[in-house]
C-alpha cells in the first residue's frame, strides 16, 4: 500500500496535496501547491523511475521549483524530496522506515521527525499508522496556526483509493474529526473493495431499501 496523512490551514488540503497510485507510489505536493505535479510524478514512478529521477525530472520541468515542498515515494529506494528556497515559514522534514515526512510554516522544524516515530512505533491497518503519524505531528505543535483540514489517502491493488477521507473544512479539530471517519470506514473497506469486483459477494449494509 502506498498512503499520506496531511493537514493544513488551508481549506480541502487533500484535495491538493495528496496523489497516491497503486502499484506506482504517492506524492505530496506541499507549501505554495501546484497539483498538477502530482500526476504527473506518479506517471513518471509507473514508468519505472526511482523517487529520485521522478522528482528530479519534475523539478526541471517547472520554473517554479524553488516555491514548491515536494515528497516523493516509489515502489522501490528510498524517497526524494525537495523544499525550496521560497517555502513559507518554518520548514522540516523527516525519513524513517517505510516513511517521509515534512512540513512548512510548521511550529518547530522536528514536527516531521515526530510524525516518522509515530508511524514506526504505530500498528494495525496502514491506514491507522498514518493517522497516528499526523495526530503525533499535531501533538508536536503541527502548523504554527490553526489547522483548518486534514486528509488520509490510500491505495492498494485496485485503481482507485481504498480510503480517501477529507475534512475540508473544520473550526474545531479536523484531525479529531479525521480519526473518527477512520473509526467509522476501516471496518469497511474491504466490504467496498469487493463490491466492486464480486458484487455478488459482497455483504450489504442493512441500508433502508437493501435487505
Amino acid at each position: 500500500m502506498f498512503g499520506m496523512a496531511i493537514a493544513s490551514s488551508s481549506p480541502a488540503v487533500a484535495a491538493r496535496c495528496a496523489h497516491a497510485r497503486a502499484g506506482a507510489g504517492v506524492v505530496a505536493t506541499q507549501n505554495i501547491t501546484d497539483p498538477a505535479l502530482g500526476p504527473q510524478i506518479l506517471r513518471t514512478l509507473a514508468a519505472g523511475a526511482t523517487a529520485e529521477a521522478a522528482l528530479a525530472l519534475a523539478l526541471r520541468s517547472t520554473p517554479h521549483a524553488a516555491f514548491r515542498q515536494l515528497l516523493v515515494m516509489g515502489r522501490t529506494g528510498p524517497p526524494a524530496m525537495h523544499t525550496g528556497s521560497q517555502a513559507l515559514g518554518t520548514a522540516g522534514v523527516a525519513v524513517g522506515a517505510d516513511c517521509a515526512a515534512a512540513g512548512n510554516l510548521l511550529a518547530h522544524a522536528d514536527v516531521p521527525i515526530a510524525m516518522a516515530a509515530a508511524f514506526e512505533a504505530a500498528s494495525g491497518h496502514f491506514g491507522a499508522r498514518l493517522l497516528a503519524a499526523l495526530q503525533a505531528g499535531a501533538a508536536r505543535g503541527g502548523e504554527a496556526g490553526p489547522v483548518r483540514s486534514a486528509g488520509l489517502l490510500v491505495v492498494r491493488e485496485v485503481s482507485w483509493p481504498i480510503v480517501d477521507l477529507r475534512v475540508d473544512w473544520s473550526d474545531a479539530d479536523p484531525i479529531a474529526a479525521l480519526a473518527a471517519l477512520w473509526g467509522l470506514y476501516a471496518p469497511q473497506i474491504d466490504d467496498y473493495v469487493r463490491r466492486a469486483l464480486n458484487p455478488g459477494e459482497a455483504p450489504t449494509f442493512g441500508v433502508p431499501g437493501n435487505p
